[in-house]
């Protein structure tokens, strides 16, 4: 574990009212790890904001959109291992040591992703139907161990949709560097597109850390909203089911996951 480094980047957007509660709970991990806000939307008095929480603060430019941003962030540091934390979302004490464990376990790994609960303005929610649908995948996945390991168990997570939940991945750096990063032509999807291009590569697997260790927030500013209302996501969703699935059965599925979309 020695060679092991880790790093927390926060891509930030405006002022966001959650970005505290993110921060916070990344500063309060049982094994602490450097954390870094990346932004190309500062707003006054931000860098001694994040540093009240024990953050830095990266600005850059120009504002071309989340996917960029995300890449700006994984060239921005030199740990091995990056989690790519979502400004909305808090992260319990043992996230990251979970982690880091299950990167210890299997250390050829790929990238390593967590369980999560869903929250919103009332609350922890009740656990949907897409997530008991995710869970499942994923269990068929790594048939109820820690890893899918081979191409086909890696696939068999994302061809029925996305059920690696973006906010709880921590990637192998230089891989995902060495692929170009998230593809810039999507707007919503660019983590299952890239999860789908990660699967292609040799090496090691998807491990999955059990247990619920961070909570995904549900609100209307968020940009997966966003996507859904303008309709960006359908498409979105539509092109990446034709990459795995004859387009029959990918029209077919994309219509099913739309009717999951009022769950967000």
């Amino acid at each position: 574990m020695s060679a092991l480094t880790h790093c927390f980047v926060v891509p930030a957007y405006g002022k966001s009212p959650y970005l505290g509660d993110c921060l916070a709970s990344l500063g309060r991990q049982s094994r602490p790890s450097r954390v870094v806000v990346f932004t190309s939307t500062p707003f006054e008095g931000m860098e001694e904001y994040v540093a009240k929480f024990g953050a830095e603060l990266v600005c850059h430019g120009p504002n071309k959109g989340m996917a960029n941003d995300w890449n700006y962030a994984l060239r921005g540091v030199d740990a091995n291992w990056v989690t790519i934390a979502h400004q909305d979302d808090v992260y319990g004490r043992d996230f990251l040591a979970r982690t880091l464990d299950g990167i210890d376990q299997y250390p050829d790994a790929k990238l390593v992703f967590t369980d999560y609960c869903e929250r919103d303005e009332r609350g922890i929610r009740p656990v949907s139907l897409p997530l008991r649908v995710k869970q499942a995948i994923i269990r068929f996945a790594t048939m109820g161990g820690g890893v899918a390991a081979s191409p086909a168990a890696q696939a068999n997570l994302l061809r029925f949709g996305c059920a690696i939940p973006c906010p709880s991945v921590t990637l192998r750096r230089q891989l995902a560097v060495g692929l170009g990063g998230f593809g810039t032509e999507y707007r919503v999807n660019m983590d299952w597109d890239f999860w789908l291009r990660i699967a292609d590569e040799p090496g090691g697997g998807f491990v999955h850390c059990r247990g619920v260790l961070m909570e995904h927030r549900i609100h209307k500013g968020s940009e997966t909203t966003a996507g859904i209302a303008d309709g960006i996501r359908t498409a979105e969703d539509r092109s990446l089911f034709r990459r795995v699935w004859p387009t029959p059965i990918a029209d077919f599925l994309a219509f099913l996951y739309r009717l999951t979309y009022r769950y967000n």
